[in-house]
């Protein structure tokens, strides 16, 4: 039994790892972020601590330097909904014990907490793993979970579209909301495009501070600020003869979006503190969650902007209007879980049939994280009540 510390700004996430560690016989105690989690950690000493990387306040990266001040016998797994290669190393350099990618796979999660309670060591061969052999995401190459499950009406009229505009080099917005699989469809253009031997390089807009998006886009020079000691190339001139992916673009600053745009139209940036105009060859595929159109009206977003990003809009659907697709995509999740964990579940008719009646607000994203937790908590039999007592409501 361990006592463990969960820190998430999602309520959602909070309170299904509570559960599930719970049920593991841990002893879980919540913080919504980084500064309430330091607060707990002040208060009793724990063995492990779970923290989002991004998060208001106190983001995990702080918050794990302040913890090895604190607790320095306390290991400390870092989470986060876009894993780099850059991003493990920047983990491990700062003391993490380990590195989780979000949508949480819950069995990863559990062979977490079990190696760092028998571990002295103060990085996993999980972590140390990543860093060997990069993060899929970080480098190009397709990952193995990219693939578009389903057949309903709106998922094969947006494979249709995807095979038709994916060979060009147009401009590409995806909208549709949090789970749905913007960064899904995202990768499946880039490996239908001419350019799918070149890199593939995402920024998460929402995930950077705003004061620090100009030189993660664009680079800077050694002395452009206090704390450039060295010359940095930015996410642009990386992507360079590839394609860059803007994730929740809705949330870039008015100031990064004037350079975007300058980018867009001219093909050509200028680093932070520098005066050298760079040519860069990069297609463009932007995504958000947000309604475009009203953060323009708010004087959030750039209207040209918009124009530029949007040549090709796609649309991706909430789970909800497409319950046709569920019992494909949960066969696609147990079928994975299986295969890595070498059992063999299945779900009875009226399990199917309950999942079916969710909303799923959190959308795909959610019924990945629900089939793993029944698939760890259930039998090899997983029947309509397991679903009602593991899959309720609550946790939508």
């Amino acid at each position: 039994m361990a006592k463990i510390l969960v820190v998430d700004d999602e309520r959602s996430i909070r309170n299904s790892m509570k559960e599930v560690l719970e049920f593991e016989g841990h002893v879980v105690t919540l913080a919504e972020d980084g500064e309430n989690g330091l607060k707990e950690a002040e208060k009793e000493q724990f063995d492990l601590v779970f923290s989002d990387i991004k998060m208001p306040k106190m983001d995990g990266i702080e918050l794990l330097a302040k913890m090895r001040q604190l607790q320095p016998s306390t290991k400390m797994i870092l989470i986060s909904g876009h894993g780099t290669i850059e991003t493990a190393v920047q983990c491990m350099r700062n003391g993490a014990f380990d590195f989780i990618e979000k949508p949480m796979n819950l069995n990863r999660l559990l062979q977490a907490v079990k190696e760092a309670m028998s571990s002295n060591s103060p990085e996993s061969s999980n972590l140390r793993a990543a860093i060997s052999n990069g993060v899929k995401k970080a480098t190009g190459g397709v990952a193995d979970d990219r693939e578009m499950v389903g057949q309903s009406e709106q998922i094969n009229h947006l494979r249709a579209l995807i095979e038709r505009v994916a060979p060009t080099d147009a401009r590409i917005l995806i909208t549709g909301e949090n789970g749905t699989g913007k960064e899904v469809v995202a990768h499946q253009i880039y490996a239908r495009s001419a350019r799918a031997n070149k890199p593939f390089i995402e920024v998460n807009c929402a995930a950077i501070p705003s004061e620090l998006i100009e030189s993660e886009l664009f680079g800077h020079e050694k002395g452009a600020f206090t704390s450039a000691l060295k010359q940095r190339i930015g996410k642009f001139e990386q992507a360079d003869g590839g394609t860059l992916f803007l994730d929740e673009i809705g949330d870039m600053s008015l100031a990064a979006q004037t350079k975007v745009l300058r980018v867009l139209q001219e093909g050509v940036l200028t680093r932070v503190g520098g005066d050298k105009a760079i040519k860069v060859d990069v297609r463009v595929i932007a995504a958000t969650n947000k309604n475009l159109k009203q953060e323009i009206e708010k004087g959030n977003f750039r209207e040209d902007l918009y124009h530029r990003l949007s040549v090709i809009p796609l649309c991706v659907p909430p789970l909800r209007e497409r319950k046709d697709d569920i019992p494909l995509l949960v066969e696609h999740f147990i079928n994975k879980y299986d295969s890595a964990t070498g059992q063999k579940h299945k779900f009875e008719k009226g399990a199917m049939a309950h999942l079916q009646s969710f909303e799923w607000n959190g959308n795909i994203r959610e019924l990945k994280n629900v089939v793993e937790r029944l698939a760890i908590l259930c039998n090899d039999a997983i029947t309509e009540d397991d679903v009602k007592n593991y899959a309720r409501p609550i946790f939508l």
